[in-house]
């Protein structure tokens, strides 16, 4: 029987990091220089034993982007940009080895959620050498060196399945400086029979080796019920325009209802602490965010696509309204900001309390480590 590890896991693992004061805020970013970026690509096998486990996965997408909220590299954040890969699953097309590109590099964070609660598994051949290559040729890799890119990719059947010589696609990746991590559902020793450990050893990357079965265990926190309900009052600052606005706002709503439903995970307290950073970004839909960062000036924006409360106002009045939005959204986001980094304290004890009881790193700590490095290679440092 085919095994594979939750994205909840490895999601949970790309996270951790304590939230500085101050690390989120609704200040408007920059426009005249560029931000730095962070680019992820996941690769998740959806075979059919993922059954079990995608239900997690769907949980944990916004600890991905919060690792990197107390990234600073001289003085900037970075922004994160996350690709999604499903592989293994019969009910893709045989001619592209059962590979589906879900999406590709995009800051749409809400549309990566979307996707993954719609994911359904099947049975199928997992040929990891062909989904990075895939990875390497479909997605949009900054060439910049002082960019962190990386590729996770879970499994546990062999390595070098299929038609793609696997070690070679992670010398490719190696040769545009894309990092390559591989999370085995395994034993270690299964894993580097399986020829896991082959890929890092080839692309700077990090082998690892799980029990897929053992869950990351949510610390529940005092915050957290606040901090959620936070989030949900951040919508109230969203002004929709264009013709994305509609789905803009309906999939925002949609995707806060699947992180409540999934509370007990963590999900709704880490989404909502990615709303409150700027890597929660929505300028094709939101005024807010398209004017903050230069995409649109709100008197270039035709009066009939604006918000239908805006189209009575005055050109003053919709400045002042717009004024006014975004100094709500800075203030919750400031608040949800200093929530975290108390409940962060809260949990950072609890976590030394549990490993000191069972004497074990949780999968989520080790990855934790293993992104930091790979990132503070490039320049990064950490705020704890």
């Amino acid at each position: 029987m085919k095994t594979f590890i939750s994205l909840s896991l490895f999601c949970t693992a790309l996270t951790g990091s304590v939230l500085a004061k101050g690390a989120v805020e609704g200040t408007p970013l920059p426009t005249d220089t560029p931000q730095d970026k962070v680019q992820i690509a996941i690769l998740l096998d959806t075979s059919n034993s993922m059954d079990g486990l995608i239900g997690q996965a769907k949980t944990q997408l916004w600890k991905v982007v919060n690792t990197f909220t107390t990234a600073k590299r001289d003085g900037k954040a970075p922004f994160v940009e996350v690709a999604l890969y499903e592989y293994g699953n019969n009910g893709l097309n045989i001619a592209n080895n059962w590979i589906r590109l879900v999406e590709p590099l995009t800051r749409d964070l809400d549309e990566i959620s979307r996707e993954l609660f719609a994911f359904h598994t099947n049975g199928g051949d997992e040929y990891c050498g062909a989904v990075i290559q895939r990875s390497l040729a479909d997605l949009s890799w900054d060439p910049s060196p002082r960019t962190y890119k990386a590729i996770f990719i879970a499994g546990n059947e062999p390595f070098t399945q299929g038609p793609v010589d696997a070690r070679q696609a992670c010398r490719d990746a190696h040769a545009k400086g894309i990092v390559v991590n591989t999370i085995h559902c395994g034993s270690r020793e299964e894993g580097i029979a399986g020829a896991w450990h082959d890929g890092p050893a080839l692309a700077e990357g990090k082998f690892l080796s799980i029990n897929q079965d053992k869950a990351v265990a949510h610390i529940d926190a005092p915050q957290d019920k606040e901090i959620a309900n936070l989030g949900i009052e951040l919508n109230k600052t969203y002004l929709g325009y264009g013709v994305l606005a509609r789905e803009g706002m309906a999939k925002q709503v949609s995707e806060d209802a699947n992180a409540t439903a999934n509370a007990a995970a963590g999900s709704a307290q880490q989404r909502a602490v990615s709303k409150a950073s700027v890597n929660y970004c929505n300028t094709s839909w939101d005024l807010v965010d398209a004017c903050r960062d230069g995409t649109k000036k709100l008197a270039d924006v035709p009066v009939d696509q604006l918000p239908e409360a805006m189209q009575k106002m005055t050109p003053a009045e919709r400045e002042a309204h717009l004024a006014k939005m975004s100094s709500e959204r800075a203030a919750l986001q400031k608040k949800i900001a200093d929530l975290n980094v108390a409940r962060e304290r809260f949990v950072a004890e609890a976590e030394k309390k549990q490993a000191e009881t069972s004497g074990e790193q949780t999968l989520d700590q080790v990855v934790v480590a293993t992104v930091k490095a790979q990132a503070s290679s490039v320049g990064y440092s950490f705020g704890e």
